[in-house]
């Protein structure tokens, strides 16, 4: 059986270009978190004794200069003290793919799911199985994750960098960084798909892909319009004398505040819409905020103010409450 090659910085949860302070800090969060004494259970204290280990050789590593050193060099083979060429295509000191006995998987999913020969036999995995073509050449298995993004990140699409976590099949959380090209216009649900990020089956095997399933974060300010993706609403707090006299007020949109004017005689409820404030369409267009006025009463109101509220209730013939009867008459 092949020897499944350790990636350090992926052990630690830092990029390889990480200061020495940064290595020291993940090496302590995580030493904290998986020493053996620390485990309420003996079962998790053997799951931790084999992480714990894992943590302690990556630091030793990464620590030392030297060792760092050579190991970027000479990746795997940084003990030997020969020279060695990565492959094509092949990162700083890591091969992309490798083999054991229940076939390879490239670097990434190695690093995030710990997936080779599972429970599903042959050269399955968890997250999928070998796809042989009609020439029988092995096909890695297609993989799926899920990709949380807020409406900003949608908005603006770009490449982003991002970190998935996932478990292996032992319960250890993995974690990658991956740089992803985010067309504008996604929606919640739709599907990215990388072209040989996937599972690989054997040396000779093509790359299956990885498709990263989107879902929105849902936002504090804003939410989407059901059946309408592309559209926004917002609630907007206004005080009674803004809602009756009308008033000019600042609004949040994704791209900023904008002002909005508040018709004078406005109720709880209504919408008032601002053309073009609300997500980016995949033809390049944009959606419509939807602002919805909720009226909402002072919290504290200062002895003057409260004459003015005695007199305007004398004043005041308005019963917003009539219909309500006439209402219940009606459906005798």
């Amino acid at each position: 059986m092949g020897v499944t090659f350790k990636d350090y910085y992926e052990t630690l949860g830092v990029s390889r270009d990480a200061s020495n302070k940064a290595v020291r800090d993940a090496y302590r969060k995580l030493a904290r978190q998986y020493h053996p004494d620390m485990q309420a259970t003996d079962t998790k204290k053997k799951a931790a004794e084999e992480r714990f280990k894992e943590i302690n050789e990556a630091n030793e590593v990464l620590s030392d200069p030297e060792k760092r050193k050579k190991y970027d060099r000479l990746g795997r083979h940084w003990k030997d003290g020969m020279d060695f060429t990565p492959p094509p295509g092949g990162g700083a000191g890591f091969e992309r793919t490798w083999t054991d006995a229940g076939g390879g998987f490239s670097d990434f999913f190695e690093a995030i799911f710990g997936a080779r020969r599972g429970p599903f036999g042959g050269g399955e995995s968890p997250w999928g199985t070998e796809d042989r073509t009609a020439a029988g050449v092995g096909r890695g298995a297609d993989l799926e994750a899920e990709l949380e993004l807020s409406l900003e990140d949608l908005n603006q699409g770009g490449t982003r960098r991002f970190t998935l976590t996932a478990r292996d099949q032992a319960g250890m959380p993995r974690l990658k960084e991956l740089d992803v090209a985010l067309p504008r216009g996604l929606h919640e649900g739709d599907r990215i798909r990388l072209k040989g990020q996937g599972a690989v089956h054997g040396r000779s095997a093509r790359a299956g892909d990885l498709f990263l399933k989107i879902r929105v974060r849902p936002h504090p300010v804003f939410a989407l319009v059901e059946n309408a993706p592309d559209d926004l609403q917002l609630d907007l707090p206004i005080l009674p004398w803004e809602a009756v006299l009308g008033t000019e007020v600042a609004v949040p949109t994704l791209d900023g505040p904008v002002s909005m004017r508040i018709p004078a005689g406005s109720q709880g409820g209504q919408r008032l819409r601002l053309r073009g404030k609300g997500m980016v369409r995949r033809d390049g267009g944009r959606g419509n905020l939807y602002v919805r006025l909720a009226i909402v009463a002072p919290k504290a109101v200062g002895k003057r103010e409260r004459e003015l509220y005695e007199e305007l209730a004398k004043l005041s013939t308005e019963d917003p409450r009539s219909a309500l009867e006439k209402a219940r008459s009606a459906g005798r």
